[in-house]
């Protein structure tokens, strides 16, 4: 089993109470020809477009926005909730505390970021107060990662934490309910686990991860294996 540093995390301070009011208003509603203009961005639009958005309020507060990173063409895909402080400050998803554990995880799997793998954000900006997304913005960022995942064409879907499993699954269920099987993404095999955040505050589910983690890295073979004898994945699950 790999060895995964705790580090010491920084506390994350409560709201001012403006900023609690205004989260949830949006500046606009979503129209049918922002949906249909984003379902047909390519790579070399897409990044600009995300730092371009208005759709929510967190176009305000944000300092970058964090479109993605990785190798456009990866089998595997990191999803996690949204980016934080030090995310926003380089508009790179996963460079922080989390992001360094997240990076342990893929090395423990033989793998780096960049290479083969893709890691993105259900949230393209930071929630101010590293918050939890609010509904609205969800429904307006969900497009871009519809997007995203229809250009990669990953083999295999992991969402880090909660936010990004319900999101992608449409369900509402807790993270334990959800870990452990193999689920569905429009027909793309997909896997739950614990956010890197999480797990540097619960060091206990790090065995729990490392599970996961195994179950993704089994899946995967099953996968590759079938595409090379031609045949379909064995891999099924209930979504």
């Amino acid at each position: 089993m790999p060895t995964w540093r705790l580090r010491t995390t920084a506390g994350r301070s409560a709201l001012p109470v403006e900023t609690q009011a205004t989260a949830v208003a949006p500046l606009t509603q979503a129209p049918a020809d922002r949906l249909s203009r984003i379902a047909t961005l390519e790579w070399r639009d897409f990044a600009a477009d995300v730092s371009a958005c208005t759709a929510c309020v967190l176009c305000r507060t944000r300092n970058k926005a964090v479109p993605g990173v990785g190798d456009p063409r990866a089998q595997w895909l990191f999803v996690g909730e949204a980016p934080g402080a030090e995310e926003d400050a380089k508009g790179e998803p996963f460079v922080g505390q989390a992001g360094r554990l997240l990076d342990n995880m893929l090395a423990a799997l033989g793998m780096k970021r960049g290479e083969n793998v893709y890691i993105a954000n259900v949230l393209k900006c930071r929630p101010p107060g590293n918050r939890t997304p609010e509904p609205f913005e969800v429904e307006s960022c969900r497009p871009y990662l519809d997007r995203q995942i229809e250009l990669i064409r990953p083999a295999l879907i992991v969402a880090l934490g909660k936010s990004a499993a319900t999101t992608l699954l449409n369900v509402e269920a807790t993270i334990a309910s959800l870990r452990g099987r193999v689920h569905r993404y429009r027909g793309v095999p997909l896997l739950v686990t614990y956010h890197p955040a999480y797990l540097l505050r619960n060091l206990p589910d790090k065995a729990k991860a490392w599970e996961d983690l195994c179950l993704a890295r089994a899946t995967m073979q099953q996968l590759v294996a079938a595409k090379g004898e031609g045949l379909q994945s064995p891999v099924a699950g209930p979504n």
